[in-house]
C-alpha cells in the first residue's frame, strides 16, 4: 500500500491550495488520516487529522484557515488551505492508518507518503 500526495506549489501569500493524498494497493480499511508537515530544522508538525466517521481535529496554527476532508470511496484525503501565509512554507506529508490483505492474514500499518511541496512567497 501506498499514499500519492499532490497539489503543492508556489502561491503568493493570502492565496489558496488544495492538497490530495491518495491511498492505493491492497486496501481493507483506511481508519484516521493527517495531513502534517517539516521545515528542515524543525520537527514535524501536524496539521489536521480526520476520522473515517469524519471528525477534523486541526493545529491551532491553521485553525480557520485551512479545512481538512476526505472520500471515504476513493480512500482520498484533501486539504483545503486559504489565507497562506509564509510560515506554512513546508513540504506537507499525509499518514493513514490502513488496513490491507496480506499473503494470508490482514495487517494494519501507519503509511506515509513522500510529501508534496508548499512554497508561499511574494
Amino acid at each position: 500500500v501506498q499514499l500519492q500526495a499532490s497539489g503543492g506549489g508556489l502561491v503568493q501569500p493570502g492565496g489558496h491550495l488544495r492538497l490530495s493524498c491518495a491511498a492505493s494497493g491492497s486496501i481493507f480499511a483506511v481508519d484516521i488520516m493527517g495531513w502534517y508537515r517539516q521545515v528542515p530544522g524543525k520537527e514535524r508538525e501536524l496539521v489536521a487529522t480526520m476520522s473515517r466517521r469524519g471528525r477534523g481535529n486541526y493545529a491551532d496554527s491553521v485553525k480557520g484557515r485551512f479545512t481538512i476532508s476526505r472520500d471515504n470511496d476513493k480512500n482520498t484525503l484533501f486539504l483545503h488551505m486559504n489565507s497562506l501565509k509564509p510560515e506554512d512554507t513546508a513540504v506537507y506529508v499525509c499518514n493513514a492508518l490502513i488496513t490491507y490483505y496480506a499473503v494470508t492474514r490482514l495487517e494494519t500499518d501507519s503509511v506515509w507518503g513522500l510529501g508534496t511541496l508548499v512554497t508561499v512567497s511574494s
